[in-house]
């Protein structure tokens, strides 16, 4: 698995980028396009896996990049329904009955917060 960090400046119309702690760079006219030359670099010394990347601006004219390489890309996605399937017959009823405690439950949670007032009235 491989981790790459990517400082991105912008000047002057284009945005480059540099790893952080390596000797990767790359430069684009747009941030989409920089992201996408910075997975390209990335595959480009390390092609073990599936890839995710993310790019946050930190000002106007900054943003970090991120582009990891393999391990568990996507993982969390189908772990959710798992849960809900009952093979027994009391599974069902049981599942049931805890709703109905989430539901009671979030609406004295809605209860709560109502401080006497209407802030869009």
């Amino acid at each position: 698995m491989g981790v790459y960090t990517f400082v991105c400046k912008s000047k002057g119309g284009e945005w480059t980028a540099k790893q952080h702690e390596g000797d990767l760079e790359a430069s684009a006219s747009s941030t989409y396009d920089l992201q996408r030359k910075l997975v390209q670099t990335a595959l480009s010394t390390d092609s073990s896996g599936g890839v995710t990347s993310s790019f946050s601006l930190v000002s106007p004219t900054s943003a970090v990049c991120q582009v990891i390489i393999g391990g568990a890309v996507g993982g969390g996605f189908a772990a959710g329904g798992g849960a809900a399937a009952g093979g027994g017959g009391g599974a069902g009823e049981a599942a049931a009955a805890t709703k109905e405690e989430e539901k009671k439950k979030e609406e004295s949670e809605e209860e709560e917060g109502d401080f006497g007032f209407d802030l869009f009235g």
